[in-house]
């Protein structure tokens, strides 16, 4: 210790020299301590002589995140995060495509998504892993990205987690925007910040572990020019921050920095694939966190379980709840008065011209894709600033204000629901109150009379329409849902009696059919549906309903649907109140056609089967946009007995690659495929992200060529198959022996049921697979060789693999061989070992008389401790002594076995 004192000689000239002397000592010390796993100790010195702002940094932030404004801008009320903090449910993904879908969509997808093997973790484990330096959180708005990194830096800045990261750096997006047009160095970038880092010395930038945090990517209005931008490895040279961001996400300013940044799912993209190294996902509260979160919220217990019981009782609020700011909602049941306090009630025309102005920039800003806004998209909207937190008393619930570091206000709707109802109220007011179509004016300049509202309406269906990311989806239905009378009557105090619209609601529900009969994507046109529900006309879902036969669907098998229909169809059964376990396309129209407009069922579905339904590779290219899907709950899927080839199965690869596929079981029996679908397939064992357990490529001419390659991926330690199925594959005594290397090579392979039936391993296979399931590491548990042509010689060695103790073996199917009862003696030897773990055994048509028989009766007999509980015998000849053998041990209290066939 006494090196590292401050008083410690002078061994060099200069000041700076002797602190880098220092310094290096210091490192190799803590180095040291650390693996001697003292890192108490080690903490303890680093801190000591650590720059003084680095607990200035801690205080001040602590003192900044220490509390916490749910929902509202109203800092009074602000609650200790601590308090109220929930745990949320968050995965790990891996690196890879982002899902581009309406956010709403994603939610009512998540709502049917069963629990899964995915990898939850904590956002303090982030950066625990070895090698990861950047890390990319991603979820819906509202989901609580903003508050899992609050919690995060609080709980650094109170010693309680990541004491390693020396200097954390919160920079959102909202904040770095107004700096758009500065140009400095990215030291004075961090100072201008963090005005304390300013006695941080140059050589401190990479000596000490930073965490820069880039929260709401979405929010982001800088280009991030990642292709174009200069590149810049000098923290003191300046540049345009657009330049700084980039150059630092690259890692080419300070790479040893770690980074963490939060986006909404489509604009996760922005930043380059290569540029991270672990995606992960806020999926909100789990349904007992729910719970957990309103009854930390509410302090009266009583008023908590009425709230709890009255979400559960609605299943879209229960839905709607995975998200926390609707949990917030949902737990804030009554505000004080926070309008401007004046003594007489506010002016109706003054309201009115407010709630205009709030739904003009709610809908220009929904136009533009901007979730946030700056004092300019306020004034432009004639919206004083000054009094924008309490505007008209109505942003109080639906709108909040945030203070930057040091750059002012930005502003946003409480969440994009509230913000598409608004811009729906404004476009709505705007027509009835002032004739005019907000959403042609900008290009024709033309207004409808008010005597047209159809025409506005079916404006508003065809700009819907033109959106590809269905950002204007619940707009338009909130649109459709205001041109109603009946709820016209709750907007009585924004709309004069004059200014109330009365018009034939029909001619706009026959122009969305005509638009849902044109043959739209299958997300297009369900959305359509929901606009008719919201103009309550289920005319179309009526027609597919009058097939259905109390609620099964085997009536539309074989009938020819139009469009319309088969769009009719995929809403009703997304909308039916059953859980979509299993979708089976040979219900309805076995054909591509079905497959397609029935696509978003699939999605939501847990177990598709696909068998038999002339399916092609164009099938294949869909189903992969289905498993790379980040909202998909798809975990089983059969393809069985469709001419695929192996151009089909290349993309169906590229998608089981993909990080967000969680499908467990494929399906590829009688598929038409060879040695090149295994090559792709193998691929897809290797990865790390896959999430593979069973896999099936019976009848299929693989060869060994083809099973050499599959052996490959099986050898990879990433691969996790349990299952794998090999039969009628022409596989020989070399392919035996590949996938045998390989499952001995990989010590943690997962691998506990092989079917090799109707192949021909030839005795040297045999021997290779009863030599591997002897092997302690081997976790095979299923070994199938029915129709292998095997001899006496091969029934010699797997006998034997039954009396070792080392063996998992417990099912073996050796049927459609010719055993006869010199086969039968051999094993029913080995029955009798008290290691033998055997469980089922399968011996049917294996040209068994009474005397195979009254081996196996005399084995079992012998042994009391035997596990076996399945024997089937079928097609052989057991005559009436081996039929009454049988019977009297199954009148044995000791016989174990539970099926005799």
């Amino acid at each position: 210790m006494k090196l590292l004192s401050p008083d410690y000689p002078e061994c060099s000239d200069s000041e700076e020299d002797q602190s880098d002397v220092r310094d290096g000592v210091l490192k190799i010390t803590l180095h040291i301590l650390k693996n001697m796993n003292q890192c108490e100790l080690a903490s303890t010195l680093q801190n000591k002589f650590l720059p003084a702002c680095h607990q200035k940094s801690k205080s001040r932030l602590r003192e900044k995140f220490l509390k916490i404004n749910e929902g509202i801008s109203d800092h009074g009320t602000a609650t200790l995060l601590n308090d109220i903090y929930t745990d949320l449910y968050i995965t790990e993904e891996g690196n890879g495509d982002i899902n581009t879908e309406h956010e709403v969509r994603q939610i009512e997808t998540a709502s049917r998504r069963p629990a899964t093997q995915e990898t939850p973790i904590k956002c303090n484990d982030l950066f625990k892993e070895k090698g990861i330096r950047s890390v990319l959180t991603k979820g819906v708005a509202g989901i609580g990205k903003t508050v899992s990194v609050q919690k995060v830096i609080l709980d650094w800045a109170e010693g309680k987690a990541n004491q390693d990261i020396i200097f954390m750096f919160p920079l959102p997006f909202r904040e770095l925007n107004l700096m758009k047009e500065k140009k400095l160095s990215l030291m004075n970038f961090l100072h201008h910040f963090f005005p304390e880092t300013k006695e941080l010395k140059l050589r401190h930038f990479n000596q000490y572990k930073m965490l820069f945090i880039f929260d709401g990517l979405d929010e982001c209005r800088l280009p991030l020019n990642f292709q174009n931008n200069e590149c810049l490895y000098d923290v003191t040279e300046s540049a345009s921050v657009d330049v700084l961001l980039t150059n630092l996400i690259k890692g080419n300013l300070l790479p040893s920095a770690l980074l963490w940044i939060t986006s909404r799912p489509g604009a996760a993209n922005q930043i380059p694939p290569e540029c991270v190294d672990l995606v992960t996902e806020v999926r909100g509260f789990s349904d007992p966190q729910k719970e957990e979160y309103f009854r930390k919220r509410i302090s009266d217990q009583s008023l908590a379980n009425k709230i709890i019981t009255h979400m559960k009782s609605s299943r879209s609020l229960y839905i709607m709840c995975h998200i926390p700011v609707f949990c917030w909602i949902s737990a804030t049941i009554k505000h004080k008065d926070q309008k401007y306090h004046q003594k007489c009630d506010p002016d109706p025309q003054q309201t009115r011209e407010s709630i205009l102005a709030l739904g003009k920039l709610a809908f220009q800003q929904l136009e533009k894709g901007n979730l946030i806004f700056y004092e300019e998209d306020l004034r432009e909207c004639g919206i004083d600033v000054r009094e924008a937190s309490v505007y008209s008393g109505v942003c109080t619930q639906i709108f909040r204000e945030e203070f930057g570091l040091h750059l002012g206000k930005v502003f946003s709707f409480v969440h994009l629901s509230v913000q598409e109802f608004l811009a729906a109220l404004y476009a709505f007011l705007s027509f009835i109150l002032k004739n005019k179509n907000v959403l042609q004016e900008k290009t024709t300049g033309f207004y409808f009379k008010k005597s047209k509202m159809s025409g506005f309406l079916k404006s508003a269906v065809d700009k819907a329409l033109q959106s590809e990311n269905g950002h204007l989806d619940l707009f338009l239905r909130f649109l459709l849902g205001l041109s109603l009378e009946s709820n016209q009557s709750l907007l009585r105090g924004l709309m004069p009696q004059t200014g109330s619209s009365s018009h034939s609601k029909q001619e706009t529900v026959e122009y969305i059919k005509e638009k849902i009969r044109e043959n739209l994507s299958p997300e297009k046109s369900i959305n359509l549906f929901h606009c008719l529900n919201e103009l309550n006309d289920h005319s179309l879902v009526q027609e597919v309903q009058s097939y259905l036969n109390n609620g099964e669907y085997s009536r539309l098998h074989g009938v020819r649907l139009s469009p319309a229909q088969w769009s009719a169809l995929a809403f009703v059964l997304l909308n039916s109140e059953v859980e979509l376990d299993e979708f089976d396309l040979n219900k309805y129209e076995q054909s591509e056609e079905c497959l397609h407009r029935l696509l978003p069922v699939i999605k939501a579905s847990r177990k598709a089967v696909l068998s038999g339904c002339n399916l092609t590779e164009e099938s294949c290219r869909v189903l992969s946009s289905v498993l790379s899907s980040n909202s998909s709950s798809l975990r089983e899927l059969d393809l069985s007995y469709n001419k695929l080839q192996d151009s089909g199965v290349k993309p169906l690869s590229a998608g089981l690659e993909k990080p967000h596929c969680t499908l467990e079981i494929l399906r590829l029996y009688s598929c038409n495929l060879t040695e090149e679908s295994c090559r792709v397939l193998s691929s897809v064992l290797s990865s790390n992200s896959s999430s593979l357990r069973e896999l099936d490529l019976g009848e299929n001419k693989l060869q060994d060529s083809g099973v050499k390659l599959l052996s490959a991926g099986l050898e990879n330690p990433h691969c996790t198959l349990e299952i794998l199925r090999l039969d009628w594959c022409s596989v020989t005594d070399e392919g035996c022996a590949a996938l045998v290397s390989a499952l001995r090579s990989n010590i943690s392979s997962h691998l506990r049921e092989l079917n090799l039936n109707y192949n021909n391993p030839g005795e040297s296979g045999v021997k290779l697979l009863s030599d591997l399931l002897k092997d302690p590491h081997c976790k095979l548990e299923t070994l199938q060789l029915s129709g292998c042509n095997l001899t006496e010689e091969s029934y010699r060695v797997l006998s034997s693999v039954l009396s070792s103790n080392s063996s998992s073996l417990r099912e073996l199917d050796l049927s459609g061989n010719i055993l006869q009862d010199s086969g039968v003696k051999l094993l029913s030897a080995e029955l009798e070992n008290p290691h033998c773990t055997l469980e089922i055994l399968r011996l049917s048509n294996c040209s068994v008389t009474d005397e195979g028989c009254a081996a196996l009766v005399s084995a079992l007999r012998s042994n009391p401790s035997s596990h076996l509980r399945e024997l089937n015998l079928k097609y052989n000849n057991p005559g009436e002594s081996g039929m009454k053998l049988l019977s009297d041990l199954l009148k044995d209290p000791h016989c174990k076995l539970e099926t005799l066939q």
